[in-house]
């Protein structure tokens, strides 16, 4: 009989299921007034975002949107597409962030085969996600997200705005790890060129884990500021969404992923990292000569997807990336 069979089974002195929703409960209490998001004029500290985020949950949870249930998001690289990659897991429900590049019919068909309760859809988007609404029998909730940085044409298509409705969420509110590890966190989508798309489902164990493998990947620390290059709804940004909070670094978020933009970016917020498939470094290394000028500080690119061609890399090595 092994000896250490006996009284050492899992307790919450031992054992604690691996969420990545850990790391920003931490960040707010080890660094609650250091920059977690920048987007235009917009400051947000971790401690603010920690709260926005609880807000959320406890939102939805009023909502009805409890273990297990999808809630999905229709946005580019905004804060509230970061907030939900907390606020929907710490109400229990799983997130689905969706290509903004999709067709109606396929948005259509997400929502309706991921099963989403509620619809966060930034106003830009509002027409495709209209079309794919009409197309559903059973059409979720919808809350219109209003970026201040957007000034195109769109209307407002749900019930409620993001903003009035964070406010109806409690700043305080109790939220859980999951009770299994192995709960899941967010469910993603292909793109549906081979057919309907695929769904794929991630587990907090293994958002948790890829979380440490991309810091030590990518040698990040909290004075690491990232460059939201990487669309959140791929993949949840590689899993730098979740990474940001355990680092407690900075992300500076970008509605559009234009090389103007990127390069103001990288220059103004003194921009550490960065992550994009091989056509945005492509986009990089063939910008006018002025703006790739702005790169005067070390910076570093991971890019994955494809094969990036070694020119690219090469080019970027000469920019000082």
């Amino acid at each position: 009989m092994n000896p250490f069979d006996d009284h050492l089974g899992k307790n919450p002195a031992n054992a604690v299921a691996l969420s990545p929703l850990s790391f920003i409960a931490r960040a707010a209490e080890v660094y609650p007034n250091k920059d977690a998001l920048i987007h235009g004029d917009l400051r947000q500290s971790w401690g603010e975002t920690y709260t926005r985020c609880r807000r959320l949950a406890a939102a939805l949870h009023r909502q009805g949107v409890g273990h297990g249930d999808a809630v999905a998001v229709l946005a580019p690289n905004t804060p509230a597409t970061y907030e939900a990659h907390f606020g929907v897991p710490m109400s229990g429900a799983v997130l689905n962030t969706i290509n903004i590049r999709l067709d109606a019919a396929t948005i259509a068909f997400i929502l309706e085969h991921g099963g989403a309760k509620v619809l966060l859809v930034d106003r830009e988007f509002a027409p495709v996600a209209a079309e794919a609404l009409a197309r559903m029998a059973h059409r979720p909730r919808v809350v219109d997200i209003d970026d201040p940085q957007y000034e195109g044409p769109g209307q407002r298509i749900g019930e409620i705005e993001y903003e009035a409705f964070l406010a109806r969420g409690d700043p305080e509110y109790a939220w859980r790890l999951p009770a299994d590890e192995w709960d899941a966190i967010a469910l993603n989508y292909t793109s549906g060129t081979t057919g309907n798309p695929k769904g794929v489902v991630i587990h907090h164990r293994g958002a948790y884990l890829n979380c440490f493998g991309n810091a030590v990947a990518s040698v990040m620390g909290p004075d690491s500021v990232y460059l939201w290059t990487l669309p959140m709804f791929h993949c949840n940004g590689w899993s730098y969404t979740w990474t940001m909070a355990l680092l407690c670094g900075t992300n500076v978020c970008l509605r559009r992923v234009e090389t103007r933009a990127i390069f103001q970016a990288i220059k103004q917020h003194r921009v550490t990292h960065l992550c994009g498939a091989p056509i945005v470094l492509n986009m990089m290394v063939n910008a006018p000569a002025e703006e790739r000028a702005l790169v005067d500080h070390p910076l570093e690119a991971m890019t994955g997807g494809a094969a990036p061609p070694a020119a690219v890399i090469a080019r970027m090595e000469v920019m000082g990336i």
